[in-house]
């Protein structure tokens, strides 16, 4: 098992716990963002505590003049300012309607739901990602820190680089998470990132809450 590498910050040694689920509805059919962690004692409270600066409202769209790109799937997602380098999978639906996430006992592994653009197509393209397990921290474990203007970067199987300009960053109840914002359509280029943080419910063992980026495509590099 591998970890993202973060910049100037330090791994919490103990172990965290069991997330919870969403249910949203996309497209009419019911669907679940399960929140991204595993089983553990007690929650970090790096885990829980989100910077005053992260809204309950999505921030506003910014106009994105940068061409949209074809479809291709995306394979590394690089978030510089996090020092993050992951690989991107494929995710879909589970026999139940639930979406797909990435297998928790790789910490550095991310998943593109398959069903929606690809980054860089118009629209919103929608990358999740642990923010923890019983191990220790996962690769989004630190998106709730991102800042308007930060870079991110995917790379398309077909060779070519999103690049994209983080809009900003909302901390959604998971009771009603923002579906549309996230899931529904987009007139321009867009990226969502989404993990778990936010209050803990001890009773249930769940995150309470989702933390969503959004950014817009500012350029990219042929494939």
């Amino acid at each position: 098992m591998h970890s993202a590498r973060h910049a100037r910050r330090r791994r919490p040694s103990f172990v965290l716990p069991l997330a919870g689920a969403a249910l949203l509805l996309i497209a009419g059919v019911a669907v679940f963002v399960y929140g991204m962690n595993g089983g553990g004692r007690v929650p970090s409270p790096g885990a829980t505590a989100v910077p005053a600066t992260v809204s309950t409202a999505a921030p506003t769209p910014v106009a994105a003049s940068a061409t949209p790109l074809a479809r291709s799937r995306p394979v590394r997602i690089q978030i510089p300012t996090l020092k993050v380098s992951a690989p991107v999978m494929e995710l879909g639906k589970n026999s139940d309607g639930s979406v797909q996430v990435p297998p928790l006992n790789d910490h550095n592994l991310t998943g593109w739901y398959k069903y929606g653009p690809t980054p860089g197509q118009r629209g919103s393209s929608v990358i999740l990602g642990h923010v923890d397990s019983y191990k220790g921290i996962s690769v989004f474990f630190y998106i709730k820190t991102l800042r308007k203007g930060d870079p991110i970067a995917v790379t398309l199987a077909d060779g070519a680089v999103a690049d994209f300009t983080v809009d900003g960053v909302q901390r959604a109840s998971k009771a009603t998470f923002p579906t549309n914002a996230v899931y529904g359509h987009a007139s321009y280029p867009g990226l969502r990132l989404v993990t778990c943080g936010g209050p803990f419910d001890y009773q249930t063992r769940n995150y309470l809450e989702n933390i969503v980026v959004y950014a817009h495509l500012s350029s990219s590099v042929p494939a």
